[in-house]
């Protein structure tokens, strides 16, 4: 009786609020999913205020205002159920908001049925009626160009950047409609857009904008004459093209293949041309304080070359900001008034600048010795039983060295021979280290045929990042090509491969119980 008299109550506090329930849907079955699943990062009532929130950018959704970013209606427009269940299930890319497959069909609909009831907005009028997206007249090398004119003609670069990897000149001032700081996509990842990396995503989110976001939508300027419908799809094609909308295969050794001849230390990118890339994806680090909850990032790319004699590294990554760099303070102070820190803390002068502008840094960690089988130090920067030796570099040091015994106590080695450059060019960096491949003294010696543990770190000095508030990767391997007259025997790698990933399976699984 209590629970027939429940759900009266709460199917009548929805007819006065103005949402519908759609047949099959249960209201309050679906508040039961959402309390044990959803409220950790969306808040008790919907408010986009959970205990999580604070560690999140962009932050959750505030359901009461039904603002979706991610949807086939136009612009200001109400999602339509469809929508809402794809968000679910698949989650959105780039967003801490992550798919739930482990829902059943019925709790799914249960919860969107909860979702709509936090909001006002639902139920009144017609149901929400997704857009007619037209046909796509087809890609190609012509459409691409058209598509790179309209990417100009709408101005995207104020924003995503001439490279589209968000570094436009409006990228540091972007704040949502509740002021916080909001990141513009790297367009170059699809594997991160939210809503999807396909050309049909993309058009779709490119036509009815993000709403809540910066993001306008391009049915405006369609309906003015602007562009014509067919320039908003090969806008879409024009976007697809900067990148992939799969992550990269993720490979747990790197190849450094030997050459003959002289080693490339700072050549352009005609001369790595074919050589092997390695992707390796990088994680906010959350194991000690002060964490890094929404790391700037993402993932390194990395090619190594050798001659037997030195060896040459090429770290890229992508940073929307060369920091340090006053033009970021803006962000800076947004987006570390925003974050939890963690303990960590934000100091301003008269002017509300910040005294502290960190740079921009990466790091490359290996054992000190070649270990036997799959033992290697704590890939937290090694600790004091078991260091690991680093090659470093920031944009105000350059390049050094160091002796790791944990993230905050890291030792140079003047004397180490390391050497490399680095060049930040339209959201990219572009890393070379270089050093002999054998040494005397504190330094590894690498071997030719020997997989040797790698792992990788990075700061991004324009969200505040020193010390311990950086982006780190799981261990993985490297291996020197032998020469190329030698019998090459490789010792069998299963356990490496096994246990490559495991760092960041850690990492990863504790950013997720930090988010609930």
């Amino acid at each position: 009786m209590r629970k027939t008299v429940r759900r009266m109550v709460v199917l009548i506090t929805g007819f006065l609020m103005g949402f519908s329930v759609v047949s099959g849907q249960d209201v309050e079955a679906g508040k039961v999913v959402y309390d044990k699943w959803c409220a950790e990062c969306h808040g008790i009532d919907g408010l986009g205020d959970g205990s999580a929130a604070t560690t999140m950018l962009p932050r959750p959704r505030d359901f009461s205002q039904a603002r979706y970013q991610i949807r086939t209606t136009g612009s200001g427009q109400l999602p339509t159920d469809d929508d809402l269940r794809l968000a679910i299930q698949e989650g959105l890319p780039g967003t801490t908001m992550p798919g739930w497959p482990n829902l059943s069909g019925p709790e799914t609909e249960d919860v969107i049925a909860y979702v709509k009831s936090l909001s006002r907005f639902f139920g009144q009028g017609d149901p929400p009626q997704s857009l007619d997206f037209g046909s796509d007249p087809g890609g190609g090398s012509e459409a691409i160009e058209i598509g790179a004119q309209a990417y100009l003609t709408l101005e995207c670069e104020a924003c995503h950047g001439s490279a589209g990897r968000g570094e436009g000149t409006s990228s540091p001032t972007l704040e949502d409609w509740r002021g916080f700081p909001i990141r513009a996509a790297d367009l170059t990842e699809g594997w991160y857009l939210n809503g999807g990396g396909s050309v049909e995503d993309i058009h779709a989110r490119v036509l009815t904008g993000l709403d809540g976001t910066p993001m306008p939508a391009a049915s405006d300027a369609m309906n003015a004459g602007v562009v014509s419908p067919d320039e908003v799809w090969q806008l879409a094609h024009y976007i697809a093209s900067l990148g992939s909308a799969e992550m990269p295969t993720l490979r747990d050794v790197v190849r450094v293949a030997r050459v003959e001849g002289t080693l490339p230390i700072d050549g352009s990118e005609a001369e790595w041309e074919g050589v092997d890339t390695f992707y390796f994806p990088l994680a906010g680090q959350v194991i000690q304080p002060p964490r890094n909850f929404a790391p700037t990032v993402d993932g390194v790319y990395v090619q190594g070359l050798h001659d037997g004699v030195d060896i040459v590294l090429r770290v890229q990554w992508h940073d929307p900001s060369e920091s340090p760099d006053p033009a970021w303070d803006e962000w800076q102070v947004k987006f570390m008034n925003a974050i939890d820190l963690d303990g960590d803390s934000l100091v301003v002068d008269s002017l509300e600048a910040p005294m502290v502008r960190p740079p921009d840094a990466l790091a490359v960690q290996f054992p000190f010795e070649i270990p036997e089988g799959t033992e290697r130090p704590y890939f937290l920067m090694g600790d004091a039983r078991n260091p690991v030796y680093l090659w470093t570099w920031d944009d105000q040091s350059g390049i050094g060295a160091g002796r790791g015994r944990g993230l905050d106590s890291v030792e140079e080695l003047p004397e180490d021979p390391v050497t490399g450059n680095a060049t930040w060019e339209a959201g990219r960096w572009t890393l070379y280290f270089r050093r002999a491949v054998t040494m005397e003294g504190d330094g590894l010696s690498f071997q030719e045929g020997t997989a040797i543990p790698v792992a990788f770190l990075a700061w991004d000095g324009s969200s505040g990042e020193v010390g311990k508030r950086n982006s780190i990767s799981s261990w993985y391997y490297m291996l020197l090509d032998k020469p190329a007259s030698s019998t090459v025997v490789v010792a069998p790698l299963i356990a490496i491969l096994l246990t490559g990933a495991l760092g960041l399976v850690l990492v990863r699984r504790a950013q997720d119980r930090e988010r609930g």
